[in-house]
């Protein structure tokens, strides 16, 4: 009945039209949710396409919720599968009129509760409710989401006791969109915690087994984010191992992110080795390799030298973002050559994007001295006009973000 159940979601899920009334009758709920996880696992596998089919089930078995009565829910299967709808997305509204029925029986109650005030987005009782509850006593199916929702909920409070939930939904439910979610949100949490080695290796299982996920551009995200946080004591090595199952244009493109965030930063050895791993690839990616390594030495002692090479890359080569920031960059090094006090502001591209990174005449300024003002502070007054330089370059780096 599972295939039959599958097989009809699928046809159905394949039209562009919406499921008739009625579609989901004589199915039950259990049927309708196992089906729904089918597809889920399909989506982590890389099928874009099945997000189509998943919108199609989730219809479909809210309709049957909708038409459940006291007597169908009391079941034990019936029961976990309107859990498991409600963790996978269902609407807050079928549940909320189910309430009276999911919290019957023996035990049901916390767990009920909780579920239903994650969905409707209200974590302090929904972590309230599932305090005690303990996803390992139920089935593994209903333990794996249960566990991917605790971790979730207890990643802002309790980082060690999330990590250890995430990697419980990941063996109760391996190669599952469960497991997916559980793996790309343990990648940010071990990066936020300082984990390294948890981070690299959550990183490299993802690559491996989840890089066409549709939420993959997520896990890219943090991967960027906690490369440059964990640069300090970070194996440079381990980082590029990480990238190996991606293809070549993934792996430049992540090289890149990276280069640019860390020549921002100020971080000169991953700036140096990501634009080193991102260069393999077309004129554009060399040219956005070469801008993004030089960065760190813009605001430097070495800004001269930084200065020819910048204006060596080929702005042909450049998107409209990168010769924006290109130029802020060619800025900042020829204030920084001319006589002490704040490096000249760089526009962000075009003019509405330059004026707005003008300096307003009441914003306070780094200050500047000559030596028979300050004999003794030359070297803290180069720092200053370093430390000023860099902000200019985030600050334009920032905007630039804001605009793409």
């Amino acid at each position: 009945m599972r295939f039959k159940a599958f097989a009809l979601a699928l046809g159905l899920a394949g039209s562009a039209l919406a499921p008739p009334p009625g579609a989901a009758e004589g199915l039950q709920p259990s049927q309708l949710v196992r089906s729904l996880q089918l597809v889920q696992d399909r989506i982590a596998g890389g099928d874009h396409a099945a997000l189509a089919m998943q919108r199609k089930l989730l219809e479909l078995a809210d309709e049957r919720l909708r038409e459940s009565d006291g007597a169908l829910l009391a079941e034990p299967k019936e029961w976990e599968a309107a859990l498991i709808y409600a963790m996978s997305g269902g609407n807050p509204a079928t549940i909320e009129a189910l309430m009276p029925d999911l919290v019957a029986g023996e035990g049901r109650e916390d767990l009920t509760l909780g579920v239903f005030n994650n969905l409707r987005g209200a974590q302090a009782p929904a972590r309230e409710a599932l305090k005690t509850v303990d996803p390992l006593a139920f089935s593994p199916e209903l333990g794996a989401y249960l566990s991917l929702v605790k971790g979730s909920l207890l990643a802002g409070l309790d980082a060690q006791a999330a990590l250890a939930l995430l990697d419980q939904a990941r063996v109760l439910a391996p190669g599952t969109l469960v497991e997916e979610a559980a793996l790309r949100r343990s990648v940010a949490l071990a990066a936020e915690v300082g984990d390294r080695e948890r981070f690299l290796r959550a990183s490299a299982q993802y690559a491996r087994r989840f890089l066409f996920s549709p939420y993959a551009s997520q896990f890219a995200d943090d991967f960027v984010s906690g490369v440059v946080a964990l640069r300090e004591g970070l194996d440079l090595q381990e980082v590029a191992d990480a990238t190996l199952p991606m293809d070549a244009e993934r792996r430049e493109v992540i090289f890149l992110r990276i280069a640019r965030r860390a020549g921002v930063e100020h971080a000169v050895a991953l700036a140096a080795f990501a634009a080193q791993q991102a260069k393999g690839g077309s004129g554009a990616n060399k040219a956005r390799a070469a801008l993004y390594a030089a960065l760190p030495a813009v605001a430097s002692a070495e800004f001269p030298a930084a200065l020819a090479r910048l204006e060596g890359i080929d702005v042909s080569e450049l998107t409209q973002d990168d010769r924006a920031l290109l130029e802020a960059a060619k800025r900042v090094a020829r204030g920084l050559g001319s006589e002490p006090g704040p490096p000249p502001p760089a526009p962000a591209g075009g003019e509405t994007a330059a004026a707005g990174s003008e300096p307003r005449e009441d914003e306070p300024q780094p200050a500047s001295a000559t030596p028979e003002q300050n004999p003794e502070g030359d070297a803290d007054i180069e720092d200053e006009r370093l430390l000023a330089a860099r902000e200019a370059l985030k600050a334009v780096d920032a905007l630039l973000g804001e605009t793409e």
